[in-house]
């Protein structure tokens, strides 16, 4: 990858296809051994809590966030000093907003660069654009790589551990057990986070980009679906019911974008079928594919699209256009992350009120919600000298500041009177600036992250909401298995075995292949790899328990 300017946002992407152009990534025997079975493991870093405000809603160990009513009164300091040398570092990061203005012109930019006392060089990478993005740089030459990557868990990257393991620096010295604690803000990262984010051949290698449980969410446009229907309680026939009740005209109750599967995570989890994969006591692992449950929300979601309640570009339409979709009443649902709750209740406000779906019941059941990796992903850093390693590490550190103190304000919302100033109860309010310059559209908050919390500004009942949604659907979270876990044939053939069943789901509900076609391209799957995959897990599982 050549060397990147400060004004230069995207590297040209490769044209070959990913697995291909990573084919280039094949390391030594030592290298691929990414396995954490029959290794030495490093301690987790040690947890310790950051001092921060008391929150309005309390957490719980289960998994509800902590929820805020209003902003913190008071901000803390969470870093004692610059944590740069004036030197120049270049960081890569998937990006979900549009490009932001060049260095030159970008205050927030300036006003972070200025706090970190470093120039930072930034390829951001499109969500679209990603995966080929990356093969490119998973492939290039080593000296080139940026100083900071973010790695991305929206995708299935062949041969991701191998790059880390052979490319990237081994932080295990620096972050395991009680060595985090020279990074306050990064030994606020708990536990759980680390975990699914994994370790690589036993060691730490990354830091994870921690998460609230929620997994992918079903948000409603709660007028529509309540005028249709929608109640408490409901089950999957009452949901059917009450989408096609809803869809009429030009509106369709339900959406969905390019890759989602008709929003398929959502109805799988409502059925109660594993997410991925599921592990028996005996730490046997078997995959979601092969349960009946998976099936039959696959059967279900087809139902949903004969009685035409999804709208009709659902296999095609981009994440960004579904969301305008859904914010000017085209669509009366949209399967994305439980984290996108505060742009829908900012974006949204006079327009609709937002609401995270209740699962549906099928046979009796209380349904379940997806439960998320807890680590959206990791941010590794290219090898260097201690001391730069340190350096970087301090930059990371800053970027994870907590809720409630100066550092975060500065990451999230900028410089006040520039790009927010303060509502009655100081609460950030945006400025014009500020939906211009921010750290979506410069996106900071996919290199180091503080642990998340519940506050939308100026909304206190929609924190109250989604606390208590959280409290009633946490207990009924599904989690993927194999999260934080290493199967060399997931690493090299998981692209295409997960392109081989998503193509069926998609087929099956769009109406272009039957039902029947699902337990074949199981049998396919399991062939290829997909029983490989299950054995490996076990082995890991069986190493990190």
């Amino acid at each position: 990858m050549p060397s990147m300017s400060r004004r230069t946002l995207l590297g040209s992407l490769a044209a070959a296809s990913v697995p291909g152009v990573l084919t280039a990534c094949s390391t030594s025997s030592g290298d691929s051994d990414v396995s954490n079975a029959g290794k030495k493991l490093a301690p987790w870093p040690t947890y310790t809590p950051a001092r921060g405000p008391k929150p309005d809603l309390a957490p719980t160990e289960a998994g509800v966030q902590a929820g805020y009513t209003a902003y913190p009164a008071d901000l803390a300091r969470s870093v004692s000093r610059t944590p740069g040398d004036g030197s120049t570092v270049k960081v890569l990061s998937v990006s979900f907003g549009t490009p932001p203005k060049p260095a030159s012109a970008n205050r927030f930019w300036a006003a972070v660069e200025k706090a970190l006392g470093v120039k930072i060089e930034y390829t951001i990478v499109p969500q679209a654009d990603y995966q080929k993005k990356m093969a490119t740089v998973m492939a290039g030459d080593p000296d080139t790589l940026p100083d900071i990557i973010n790695v991305f868990s929206g995708f299935v990257l062949p041969r991701e551990a191998e790059f880390v393991r052979r490319r990237a620096e081994d932080l295990t010295p620096y972050l395991s057990g009680d060595a985090i604690g020279a990074y306050p803000n990064l030994a606020n990262i708990p536990t759980h986070a680390w975990r699914d984010m994994g370790r690589i051949g036993g060691l730490l290698y990354g830091i994870p980009l921690e998460r609230p449980l929620p997994g992918s969410t079903l948000w409603l446009n709660q007028g529509m679906f309540t005028d249709a229907g929608m109640r408490e309680g409901w089950s999957a026939d009452d949901f059917a019911a009450v989408a096609k009740r809803a869809t009429g005209g030009r509106a369709y109750a339900l959406g969905a974008a390019a890759g989602s599967l008709f929003g398929n995570a959502v109805h799988a989890a409502a059925h109660n079928a594993p997410m991925e994969w599921s592990v028996t006591k005996g730490g046997a692992f078997e995959p979601a594919w092969a349960d009946e449950r998976f099936k039959a929300a696959i059967a279900f979601q087809a139902r949903l699209r004969q009685d035409g309640s999804y709208h009709p570009d659902a296999t095609s339409v981009s994440q960004i256009d579904l969301t305008t979709l859904y914010y000017n009443g085209t669509v009366g649902s949209m399967q994305d992350g439980f984290g996108a709750y505060l742009p829908k209740y900012r974006e949204s406000k006079g327009k609709l009120t937002p609401a995270a779906a209740l699962p549906y019941s099928v046979g009796g059941e209380p349904g379940g919600i997806v439960a998320a990796r807890r680590s959206f992903g990791y941010t590794v850093l290219k090898k260097a000298k201690k001391e730069r390693i340190e350096l970087l590490l301090r930059i990371l550190d800053y970027l994870a500041a907590p809720f409630g103190s100066e550092e975060w304000e500065l990451v999230h919302y900028g410089v006040e009177g520039t790009h927010f100033t303060r509502a009655k109860d100081g609460s950030p309010q945006v400025s014009k600036v500020g939906e211009v310059e921010n750290n979506t559209n410069l996106p900071l908050k996919y290199l180091a992250e503080g642990p998340q919390v519940l506050f939308v500004p100026g909304m206190p009942d929609a924190v109250r909401a989604l606390h208590s949604w959280q409290r009633e659907v946490v207990p009924h979270a599904i989690r993927n298995a194999s999260f934080g876990l290493q199967s060399a044939t997931k690493n090299s053939q998981g692209a295409t075995l997960k392109a081989l069943v998503e193509d069926t789901i998609t087929g099956i509900v769009a109406g272009r292949l039957p039902l029947s076609e699902w337990d074949a391209t199981v049998k396919k799957w399991r062939q290829r790899g997909g029983d490989r995959m299950a054995e490996e897990f076990a082995k890991d599982y069986a190493a990190n328990t």
